[in-house]
C-alpha cells in the first residue's frame, strides 16, 4: 500500500498524509460507483496487496475491506 501513496505523494507534489487520504478518496469513489470492484480494490490495498506492510494501507474506510487505518 505504502508504494501507491508514495508515488502519487511524488508525482503530486504532496505529504504521505495528504496522498494517502487522496488513495482512500479514490477508493471510495471506485466502490461507490463499481460495487463489483469492491473484492479487487479491497485485496489491491488490503493487508496482502502488493505494497502493503501487512496491514497498514487503508484499514478502516468505511467499511471497504482492507482500507483505511
Amino acid at each position: 500500500m505504502n508504494e501507491i501513496v508514495e508515488r502519487v505523494a511524488a508525482h503530486a507534489g504532496i505529504s504521505n498524509e495528504q496522498a494517502q487520504k487522496a488513495v482512500e478518496a479514490i477508493a471510495g469513489f471506485v466502490k461507490e460507483k463499481f460495487p463489483m470492484l469492491e473484492g479487487a480494490v479491497s485485496n489491491m490495498f488490503g493487508s496482502g496487496g502488493s505494497g502493503s506492510e501487512g496491514g497498514s494501507g487503508l484499514g478502516n474506510l468505511g467499511g471497504f475491506g482492507g482500507l483505511g487505518k
